[in-house]
């Protein structure tokens, strides 16, 4: 299963956030666990860990905060996840060369890497803007994917 961790999903709640509030605005990391209802330990890790890593920037003293660093149309979900993952490969082999002892004669390895580029392309698709509108797209949930028709397009409407 292909499954981002809590850490991550919170990360991208918290620059949703900042996104969905006027560009340049700064949140303390007690602000920001208070509006998004997350605890303020993960927060504060969270942010550092966004600041170091270029999506946020930070101001220290009594009147500082957090802000994103760039305009939200310009950060993607790729590079948020990047940022707190490190880079996204669906398969071992894809991020790290050589752990694989069946590397060298694998059959399917050149379509994992495929499979990544796609994916990864998606995700690059979409920016901290496009996560703050509400998805209206009809969508088929992953672990519900069926091989053929699905049933209610096996039921005749009259």
């Amino acid at each position: 299963m292909i499954r981002m961790s809590k850490l991550t999903d919170y990360g991208i709640v918290l620059l949703t956030y900042f996104a969905n509030h006027p560009e340049g605005s700064e949140y303390s990391a007690r602000q920001l666990a208070a509006e998004t209802h997350l605890p303020l330990p993960m927060v504060g890790k969270i942010l550092k860990l966004l600041a170091r890593e270029g999506l946020l920037v930070s101001h220290r003293g009594a009147s500082g905060g957090y802000r994103l660093a760039r305009t939200p149309e310009k950060i993607s979900v790729a590079e948020a996840i990047a940022a707190m993952e490190g880079p996204i490969a669906v398969m071992e082999c894809i991020d790290a060369p050589g752990m694989c002892m069946h590397e060298g004669r694998c059959c399917v390895r050149g379509n994992w890497h495929k499979i990544n580029a796609t994916v990864v392309k998606a995700l690059q698709g979409i920016s901290l803007v496009d996560m703050t509108r509400p998805l209206v797209e009809n969508f088929v949930p992953l672990g519900r994917l069926q091989s053929g028709p699905s049933p209610s397009s096996l039921t005749s409407v009259p």
